[in-house]
């Protein structure tokens, strides 16, 4: 036989019930205790309703801590896309910038690879690999962002698994890659950032491109600098 309340108890409960409605477990306890009361032929819509409260609290706090990670996630991101852009405006001269792509640039984006490929009139064969600069055939911007699929669009960040029609640009093995399309103006040819990881899942169609947008425009306003000198 259960034991009644103590009087502390009971005056505790009376002058603060919320220590009963806070705690899920104890009130689940209440409610099966009360369902089981009134019989199976008896439907207690407050237990019922009860119920779908509970488990609509539980997608709202589950959804509530997806929208926290996507918040702290996109934090992140910008706050590594910001320290890129700062280092991409330290070289003093153009080999600098091209060395610092290889080292502090790379770290900084967590990427394994980060090549910048130019097109070339000159340039004929098989494009010379292992370097930060790599010069291509004219042609092989284009190429490498469709990766074989018709009606590609050329200008806009491409996000996916390392293509076998790009694959070779990166100099290195890699799993995934984003290439940044940049448009050096109607005088030049077109270029290509390229950077690659040996995670699958580093670079994927379902990720956002803002950050990888913008950081796309400030190197291309950086190297458009360097040209011009």
């Amino acid at each position: 036989m259960s034991q009644p309340l103590s009087p502390e108890t009971r005056q505790a409960l009376l002058e603060d019930p919320s220590a009963i409605l806070m705690d899920r477990d104890l009130m689940r306890a209440i409610v099966g205790a009360h369902e089981d009361g009134v019989g199976s032929n008896v439907i207690d819509i407050r237990g019922r309703a009860m119920t779908a409260l509970e488990a609509r609290l539980d997608r709202l706090e589950s959804a509530h801590e997806t929208v926290i990670a996507a918040a702290y996630e996109n934090q992140s991101g910008m706050n590594t896309i910001h320290r890129a852009v700062l280092s991409l405006l330290q070289p003093v001269d153009f080999d600098d910038f091209l060395e610092n792509m290889q080292t502090d640039l790379a770290d900084i984006l967590r990427v394994d690879t980060l090549v910048l490929v130019m097109e070339t009139a000159a340039k004929e064969g098989t494009p010379e690999m292992g370097g930060p600069l790599t010069m291509v055939p004219e042609g092989t911007v284009s190429r490498a962002i469709a990766a074989g699929r018709r009606g590609q669009q050329s200008g806009e960040v491409m996000l996916r698994r390392a293509s076998s029609v790009s694959a070779g640009l990166h100099g290195a093995p890699v799993a995934s890659e984003a290439l940044i399309p940049l448009d050096l103006g109607p005088t030049r040819m077109p270029a290509l950032l390229l950077m690659g990881s040996d995670e699958p899942g580093r670079f994927s169609a379902a990720h956002g491109t803002d950050l990888l947008r913008f950081f796309g425009q400030a190197f291309r306003l950086v190297l458009l600098r360097w040209l011009d000198e």
